[in-house]
């Protein structure tokens, strides 16, 4: 059991490895939703293969590449991504983003509960014809969100052994479904598909790449047992590879079955679904490896999640932290399961919110970190008025004024099932790229102010 907390890793204990990433970041994208995001880029936004294949290839390549810039900050300062933010936005001004950002991880850890929830129902379902109930409902909830809860809390070996067995497992049955659809996919059909209009490309790629963002204040978590000396572009690569080799077949799986299969884009129950598309000798191995992964990136997300309460003044062991997402996660999945009447909808929703909720941070902490931040061990883990990261009265006003600036950016080009800002219709807007606008607006803001002095007297980073 990882016993360590918010406290950075000494530099003798940095004994970790760049390739470690690498199955970190296919665990991450490890979700079946890939496929259903998929249906959707063809049936909705009505591109063909070759334009679906360039939103799977550019999503990931963008929204993993920030994932490993800003894993970068990991090596540099030993913390994780939340307690590093401290020497940004100031002791207390990091509360208000680390508060937004850890409701945003209840959502996000809900929907994959959910989803893995759903998929261990369609196994009982075909391999012994035991059919749902609320009470069956609720029991493979507990059962998914206790097996994420037991690998988080026990930390991050317990993180990576996974994530490498998984990777294995869910490669292997990958590959069945690959074969599968190869041999009796009408191809034809599906090439011969004319082309989508090219807007609904940049907003394809706006959905897709939200996701991606999330785990972005998250890379450092995975990342501060790396040594000085590792390479970033090596941690960028791991990331961006991590993604690609996950993301890019998930989603023309994905638009390939919604040729033949269009309700696979707007079903309540989407692993129920897949798992009627495919051969229940290619369909059982699948969904079972899918639920190893969708239980990993909540394990892996609960991790990050910990760290960020403890930021937030929860005073209690990291496993104790990570907790209190698991607890979040029953009472919303529940709800969500037995009353949702919309999944899909509400999922993409969310996507679209939670990129416009991180991207604020991403803008500002990035940055920040090309300026050539440098952590100081003390002043991170010091919350009081003699901190060296307490600025004016514990808040950063310049990195604090961006952040909210961005904020409000984002949401006035958001459109959601719950609301629409005023700027929907803008061509920022119709293209879901509210994200981007809000990390530009973060970004330039905060690269405009000057830099706030802190206290540490630390030299520029070197990259």
């Amino acid at each position: 059991m990882e016993n360590r907390g918010l406290d950075p890793v000494p530099d003798d204990q940095r004994t970790g490895r760049v390739r470690t990433l690498f199955p970190t970041w296919v665990t991450a994208n490890m979700t079946v939703l890939l496929l259903t995001v998929g249906a959707g880029l063809t049936v909705f936004d009505g591109l063909n293969f070759w334009q679906v294949l360039v939103v799977a290839v550019t999503a990931p390549v963008v929204s993993f590449g920030m994932v490993g810039l800003v894993s970068i900050a990991g090596k540099q300062g030993g913390a994780p991504g939340m307690a590093l933010s401290r020497a940004v936005f100031g002791q207390r001004g990091n509360l208000c983003p680390g508060a937004l950002l850890w409701v945003a991880r209840w959502g996000w850890e809900t929907v994959n509960a959910v989803t893995g929830s759903y998929a261990l129902l369609a196994v009982l379902d075909l391999m012994f014809d035991i059919r749902r109930t609320h009470t069956l409902t609720l029991v493979t909830l507990t059962a998914f969100v206790a097996a994420s809860f037991l690998v988080s809390g026990l930390g991050i070996r317990a993180l990576r052994v996974s994530s490498r067995v998984s990777v294995l497992l869910f490669g292997a049955a990958s590959l069945l479904v690959l074969a599968h659809l190869i041999g009796s996919t009408p191809w034809r059909t599906v090439l011969d598909r004319p082309p989508g209009p090219s807007a609904m490309m940049i907003a394809g790629i706006g959905t897709l790449a939200a996701g991606g963002i999330s785990w972005v204040p998250s890379a450092p978590d995975f990342a501060r047992y790396l040594p000085h000396s590792a390479s970033g572009r090596a941690m960028v690569g791991a990331a961006v590879g991590g993604a690609l080799v996950t993301v890019l077949p998930m989603v023309m799986m994905g638009a390939v079955m919604a040729v033949s299969s269009p309700h696979l884009a707007v079903t309540k129950d989407p692993v129920a679904f897949i798992g009627d598309l495919l051969p229940r000798w290619i369909s059982v191995p699948y969904l079972l490896t899918a639920v190893a992964g969708m239980a990993l990136i909540n394990a892996m997300s609960m991790y990050s999640a910990g760290f960020t309460a403890q930021t937030l003044g929860f005073a209690v062991p990291r496993a104790w932290a990570v907790g209190v997402n698991a607890a979040i996660s029953l009472l919303i999945g529940g709800t969500l399961m037995l009353v949702a009447t919309n999944f899909i909808g509400t999922f993409l929703s969310f996507l679209t919110l939670l990129g416009v909720t991180f991207s604020a941070w991403i803008g500002v902490f990035g940055v920040d970190l090309l300026r050539g931040r440098t952590y100081d061990s003390a002043a991170l883990m010091d919350t009081s008025p003699g901190s060296g990261y307490w600025y004016a009265g514990g808040f950063s006003r310049q990195a604090m004024g961006a952040w909210a600036a961005a904020l409000v950016t984002g949401l006035l080009f958001t459109d959601v099932e719950w609301f629409s800002g005023p700027l929907t219709a803008s061509w920022i807007g119709r293209h879901g790229l509210g994200w981007a606008a809000t990390i530009l607006v973060a970004a330039g803001v905060y690269a405009a102010l000057p830099r706030a002095a802190d206290g540490t007297g630390g030299e520029p980073a070197r990259f």
